[in-house]
């Protein structure tokens, strides 16, 4: 099985940008040009490497290699966001890398794009992108046009993985290290699964109405150095068997202090008898309705919010606890048929990124994850 965190400090250590080897600081995927962006080179390195894996990693500094992080990214549909656009689509997974000297929150992000013997290109147009475009890699420069490869990097490409392997003293120490380090107040577990997965998690007890959630949860595949799910927001309860181990996320919704908690997705991680494993996402969400004239009023309050954010305006004592909710009272009011709402919350991304309160930021966050995964839903069962 392959280790992730040392297949990254491979690629980093040993190859610049190339043809079958990308890196980003970072990835925009709720807005159009940054999908844009980044399909682009999901269609270049598909293109430039029929016969192997390529690979881009997010959260690199493009200078000097220095690993920063990104944020955590839930990419149980990004997979619909790229058939959505690229005809002859290839196979690809993001998964959220642990690196022991960042923050709990960060991660560093690895694409991998698996190999597709068939040419991709653009089947919609998107941004600047036009309908039919087709992209390859010439060395570390992405090129407006398909081009047949002169080289082949299977065999470059298939050493890197085979030095990236797993060894079980390494597998011991991150077990410990999770258990009585990282998380060592917030209620640890891990177990093993068909003699050979080890699955750590941890997080906060609380009980609500009877029912035990975790919060603050942060759930590791040890072998492969992979988060497989953070939240700093949401709670989720986990359930599991000598197969099976499922993770089932609630979100808290409502107007104000009145709040609830919805299910919102169920993952379910198999693992089988051959030493493979598999991933199966499942949204789950029905939204509550709400009253019209309440969400107009809610609307209009919050976009004077929005404009006295914008004008650096002083906040009344009843608007700072409003705008703590900002966030998720746009989106419920974006989901009931509020159309401006959401690009009237993008849009004022950094004014909420740089206030003094750090949960406004966070929050944003969550809602774009929330609504970037009920879009890819929508997307798949088109």
């Amino acid at each position: 099985m392959i280790n992730k965190r040392l297949l990254i400090k491979n690629l980093l250590a040993h190859f610049d940008e190339n043809s079958f080897f990308d890196k980003k600081r970072q990835l925009n995927l709720h807005t159009k040009e940054g999908k844009a962006k980044f399909l682009k080179h999901i269609c270049a390195l598909s293109n430039s490497n029929p016969n192997n894996n390529s690979y881009i990693v997010v959260g690199v500094e493009d200078t000097d290699n220095e690993i920063t992080g990104t944020d955590f990214y839930d990419d149980s549909n990004i997979q619909h966001l790229v058939n959505a656009f690229l005809m002859n689509s290839p196979k690809i997974v993001y998964e959220n890398v642990r690196f022991p000297h960042l923050s709990s929150n960060k991660v560093v992000g690895l694409v991998t794009i698996f190999p597709n013997k068939e040419v991709s290109y653009f089947k919609n147009k998107i941004c600047l992108i036009e309908q039919y475009a087709a992209f390859s890699r010439i060395g570390s420069n992405t090129v407006p046009h398909y081009e047949q490869q002169l080289f082949d990097n299977k065999l470059v490409v298939e050493s890197i993985e085979n030095n990236s392997r797993n060894d079980l003293k390494q597998t011991i120490t991150d077990v410990l290290d999770f258990i009585n380090v990282t998380h060592v107040n917030r209620h640890p577990r891990y177990e093993v699964f068909k003699e050979y997965f080890v699955l750590c998690w941890a997080g906060n007890v609380k009980w609500i109405r009877g029912t035990r959630f975790l919060s603050r949860v942060d759930i590791f595949l040890v072998n492969e150095h992979l988060n497989l799910f953070y939240s700093e927001l949401d709670e989720v309860t986990i359930e599991y068997n000598e197969n099976e181990f499922v993770i089932t996320e609630y979100i808290k919704l409502g107007l104000k202090e009145a709040t609830s908690y919805y299910p919102f997705s169920k993952q379910t991680i198999t693992f089988y008898d051959n030493v493979t494993y598999s991933i199966n996402s499942e949204l789950i969400f029905e939204l509550p309705k709400y009253n019209r004239r309440l969400l107009h009023h809610i609307y209009n309050s919050n976009l004077v919010l929005i404009r006295k954010l914008k004008n650096n305006e002083p906040f009344t004592f009843s608007e700072e606890r409003d705008l703590e909710h900002l966030s998720h009272s746009m989106m419920i009011c974006y989901l009931n048929g509020f159309s401006e709402a959401k690009n009237d919350l993008i849009n004022c991304k950094e004014l909420l990124k740089n206030s003094q309160n750090p949960m406004l930021f966070i929050s944003f966050k969550e809602v774009m994850r929330i609504l970037r995964k009920l879009k890819y839903e929508t997307i798949k069962n088109d």
